[in-house]
């Protein structure tokens, strides 16, 4: 089944959650631990993120620095395969522009099919953390909508030299893509914003999943603002927990999210990030119910590593 049909079935209050492949060197067994405690409420669907190589330099014997690459998280296809044998929920991997070539994306999207992982969220990606602006891999995509035109490419058969499959999968991949409630940061204005969002559904995005946002009506504004430019797909909107005082500086930064006046009173009250992450858990549950309230199906938590607070909102909202 695909994303939206997935939610269509559940009805309504329905969430999905999203994880990260554990860092090189460790195993899998804490993710498992931290999905037990969240699959006994029926998640509709997992996401796994991926993530992109970045430069390291490394000393050598002689005294000297190397120059590589390294990816700190790497796994997402196996991950993603585990996670749906052992769990039997979907996996929705990520597939990113940001340090892969198209090649490497064809390998991925073979390995996926072979795996009967046919859900993607399909992402241009962070920059480099050594780049000042996105710079595509050599041989990559620059933009997601070019990533989408190769994995259309491949439902329809063709590799990306031309050639064709000699069987063309019975279950082509389906795709979702992201949406900004408050534009994308490198976006000049939201129309400009809202006319990418628009190109992408019309390439093939089958629903949209937002930034994570803290106050709700960004997210009905921005669906009146999506339905308005002709973009029918289900939006699921996407919130977290807020679980340190210091993410009331690092969210803002990292992901170019505002935090409202009331929750920031609310964390600078606290006194540890014991009590933040309390205020953090009521928060989120409110958002989610008034979001359940209002008619939206079901929502999409970055769970990440709050497993124990979605745990708490879970119990508060289903």
């Amino acid at each position: 089944m695909t994303i939206p049909e997935i939610i269509a079935a559940k009805g309504e209050r329905g969430f999905s959650i999203e994880v990260l492949p554990p860092l090189k060197g460790r195993g899998i067994n804490q993710l498992f631990g931290n999905i037990d405690r969240l699959s006994q409420f029926g998640p509709s669907y997992i996401n796994v993120t991926t993530h992109r190589s970045e430069l390291v330099y490394k000393s050598t014997a002689d005294g000297m620095y190397q120059r590589l690459t390294e990816r700190s998280r790497p796994g997402t296809v196996a991950v993603a395969a585990a996670l749906q044998q052992r769990y039997s929920i979907p996996a929705v991997p990520h597939l990113i522009c940001s340090g892969y070539s198209r090649l490497e994306t064809e390998y991925a999207l073979i390995d996926l099919s072979f795996l009967g992982i046919n859900n993607l969220l399909i992402l241009r990606g962070d920059k480099a953390r050594h780049d000042n602006r996105f710079i595509p891999n050599e041989n990559g995509h620059a933009h997601a909508s070019e990533l989408q035109r190769q994995v259309n490419d491949f439902n329809r058969g063709y590799f990306i030299d031309g050639t064709e499959m000699d069987v063309v999968s019975e279950a082509p991949f389906s795709y979702g893509v992201a949406g900004y409630p408050e534009k994308h940061d490198e976006a000049p204005n939201i129309d400009s914003d809202m006319n990418w969002l628009k190109h992408k559904v019309d390439t093939g995005a089958e629903y949209i999943v937002t930034q994570m946002f803290f106050d709700n009506s960004r997210f009905y504004e921005f669906v009146e603002r999506c339905r308005r430019a002709g973009i029918n797909v289900p939006i699921i909107p996407g919130v977290k927990p807020i679980v340190t005082r210091g993410q009331l500086t690092i969210l803002p930064k990292v992901f170019h999210v505002d935090i409202p006046s009331d929750l920031v009173k609310e964390i600078e009250r606290c006194t540890d990030d014991v009590q933040a992450k309390a205020v953090g858990v009521e928060w989120c549950a409110a958002q989610i119910a008034d979001l359940y309230a209002n008619g939206i199906p079901s929502v999409h938590i970055y769970s990440l590593n709050a497993t124990a607070s979605v745990e708490k909102i879970l119990k508060k909202v289903l």
